[in-house]
């Protein structure tokens, strides 16, 4: 099976943490049950406390295309505007996964 990832990373000023996290939050918790997608996770940074990372998973281009012209997907970019840099945007297609048996395999020989 195919799976689209889309992931945005964007750094938002701390002092619009708060109000950023719970825009993207809701999305999220909306994403996760529309068709065809795996899941919707929101992550921040470690490294940079301004980053705020969204990731999701698809297995349909034609439902995540329609996520993109969604009100939901509307206010994604609404938070993209607080951000201080231009977004990091990917949309990568991965055609193979693998497990922990990748790691067993290699570690096993």
């Amino acid at each position: 099976m195919t799976l689209i990832r889309s992931t945005i990373r964007i750094l938002i000023p701390l002092n619009k943490q708060s109000e950023a996290l719970e825009i993207l939050g809701s999305v999220c918790d909306q994403t996760q049950f529309e068709p065809h997608c795996v899941t919707c996770r929101l992550y921040r940074g470690v490294d940079d406390g301004r980053a705020i990372l969204v990731e999701t998973f698809w297995t349909s281009e034609e439902e995540m295309r329609r996520h993109l012209q969604s009100q939901a997907y509307h206010r994604v970019l609404l938070v993209i505007e607080m951000a201080e840099e231009p977004p990091e945007i990917r949309f990568d297609t991965i055609a193979h996964t693998s497990g922990v048996e990748t790691i067993e395999e290699a570690r096993n020989r």
